[in-house]
């Protein structure tokens, strides 16, 4: 039996989010919850024949707080992709001030109603939005940083795809699991192709190729927002990117393999790898690295990878730490 919660179900990262979720065998329940259009939705998954039940909750009012409460109660997995979209000319950054109040609500939902439950933040700035999620579990006196998730596994998504794109004929997307740590918004964003198997194929571009794939993965989110031309972001592919790391949490619940998936998180002393990690970025208390893991959450920090970096990804990590630092204290002081 497990129950997934969607808040911002009816959104546009929502609804594809919540189509993928209906669809998954160890989902028993599927909860959405929208402060618009979500009955529709419901409705609509419904009447999909795969097995996961499907509820749906609306609040009669801003004041309402029993719809979201009835979402979660009980939910094993809550995804957040709720929150206003990017619209051009809009950096993450500038989604703040809107997002952070819908997030902050959110988690004072979730310390109340589903404390247990495993968090995946997708709405953004995710830099910031991670750590008010995880200042307001704390006041709640529920904060467990094994079970706290931010999304960044778009980054990786796009890495894959757009190494693969340069190499026609020789690979396919596919072929790729890009390491990329980090943050999730424009320089915070560090692929690093050096590692594993993409390196043979990095390795044979030019130093200009180089450099504008990099800045593809960092700020491909653009080239949607641009070619939507004002009418949304990336909503399909990030749906994609929420489902796949929901979908690895819950095979790591009876898998006899490890389970291994980026993720921004809390640098926190209580997981394995995780002081470690913090001594590497600085001392940050957020970063994006590989985790294991496992059914109580984030078993493992693997750490390792931040040893063997190239020089140029280690500038690029300079630069990514700087920003990092700022966003970070932002969302702190927030939640706060």
């Amino acid at each position: 039996m497990v129950k997934v919660a969607v808040l911002g179900a009816a959104g546009g990262i929502g609804q594809p989010l919540s189509l993928l979720l209906k669809l998954n065998s160890n989902i028993t329940e599927l909860s959405l919850f929208d402060v618009v259009n979500v009955p529709g939705v419901g409705a609509d998954l419904s009447h999909i024949n795969s097995d996961a039940s499907t509820k749906t909750f609306l609040p009669s009012s801003k004041e309402d707080k029993t719809a979201l409460l009835g979402a979660l109660k009980g939910a094993d997995l809550v995804v957040i992709p709720a929150g206003v979209p990017r619209k051009p000319g809009m950096t993450r950054d500038d989604l703040f001030n809107i997002n952070a109040s819908i997030i902050k609500s959110l988690a004072e939902g979730i310390a109340e109603s589903s404390p247990k439950a495993f968090v995946l933040v997708i709405s953004n700035p995710v830099n910031s939005t991670v750590p008010i999620v995880a200042e307001t579990l704390k006041q709640k006196g529920v904060y467990d940083p094994a079970r706290l998730f931010g999304v960044t596994t778009l980054d990786i998504v796009r890495a894959n795809t757009f190494i693969a794109q340069l190499h026609p004929g020789d690979s396919k997307p596919s072929d790729f699991n890009v390491n990329v740590v980090g943050g999730h918004s424009g320089e915070t964003i560090v692929p690093l192709y050096s590692i594993g198997s993409s390196a043979s194929f990095y390795n044979k571009l030019s130093e200009e190729q180089k450099k504008e794939l990099i800045h593809r993965v960092q700020f491909g989110g653009d080239e949607v927002v641009q070619a939507k031309n004002g009418a949304g972001s990336a909503t399909l592919s990030m749906a994609y990117a929420g489902y796949r790391l929901a979908e690895s949490i819950l095979k790591s619940f009876t898998s006899k393999e490890e389970v291994v998936e980026n993720t921004y998180l809390n640098l926190d002393a209580s997981i394995k790898g995780a002081a470690e990690a913090k001594k590497l970025v600085g001392g940050l208390e957020f970063f994006s690295l590989p985790v294991k893991l496992g059914k109580n959450g984030i078993e493992e920090v693997k750490y390792e990878i931040l040893t063997k970096v190239s020089a140029d990804e280690e500038k690029l990590l300079a630069v990514a730490k700087e920003q990092l630092a700022k966003n970070i204290e932002k969302g702190v002081a927030f939640g706060k």
